[in-house]
């Protein structure tokens, strides 16, 4: 296979569209999830984002990137006012409605009813579920950090409750997400299925990992 070699002023000559597609694909295969909220008047929000990452199970903290607020960012302005937020896996069967909350919907237009996906909530969290996502985690708010090097913007949340299928729990501890049909996002619109390959043992320094069947 040939290789292209790419400059970094290869890459700030490219025309801004392609220059983001070429960058946010280059990180290879990333969550793919919803975020709902809510404003104090009601209002519910949902929108797409392939930034979340774990960082840290004691406590439990999930975070992720929002794009600078230089213009309005209802997302981040909600979580802001209510202090809380849901994560929703995206899967197989609402991938093009999750896709679709990307559009720059009105304020007052939830992305809910644009797209036909329904709104679940909790006795806990004024934040709404996404019904059709399979796994799916509500958050409380704790900090916010801006990026001086671009003006991105990280949120972390403590986890504070978990909904999941009971079968896609697996014995060792961990959750079984291919079971669920989570998907995974490449670049800005691309979609995937998943295939594991193997579980490998915990890696050692004196012995190879083996697979676990």
């Amino acid at each position: 296979m040939k290789n292209t070699y790419f400059s970094s002023s290869d890459i700030l000559e490219m025309e801004s569209r392609q220059r983001a597609a070429f960058i946010n694909s280059l990180s290879g295969f990333k969550s793919a999830s919803l975020i709902g909220s809510i404003d104090s008047n009601g209002n519910t929000n949902l929108a797409v984002f392939s930034s979340v990452v774990h960082l840290g199970s004691n406590p439990a903290l999930i975070g992720f990137i929002n794009r600078p607020d230089s213009t309005s960012r209802h997302t981040l302005e909600n979580i802001l006012e209510t202090n809380c937020f849901t994560i929703n896996h995206i899967n197989a069967a609402i991938y093009k409605q999750a896709h679709q909350t990307s559009a720059r919907y009105d304020k007052t237009i939830s992305e809910f009813d644009a797209t036909g996906l329904t709104p679940e909530f909790s006795k806990l969290l004024e934040a709404p579920y996404v019904r059709e996502s399979q796994i799916k985690y509500g958050l409380e708010f704790v900090e916010k950090y801006e990026l001086k090097i671009n003006g991105t913007i990280l949120i972390i949340g403590k986890v504070v409750e978990i909904i999941i299928p009971e079968s896609c729990l697996l014995a060792h501890g961990a959750i079984d997400i291919e079971k669920a049909e989570t998907i995974a996002i490449s670049g800005l619109d691309s979609y995937h299925t998943t295939h594991q390959l193997a579980r490998l043992t915990y890696a050692k320094p004196d012995k190879m990992s083996e697979e676990i069947s």
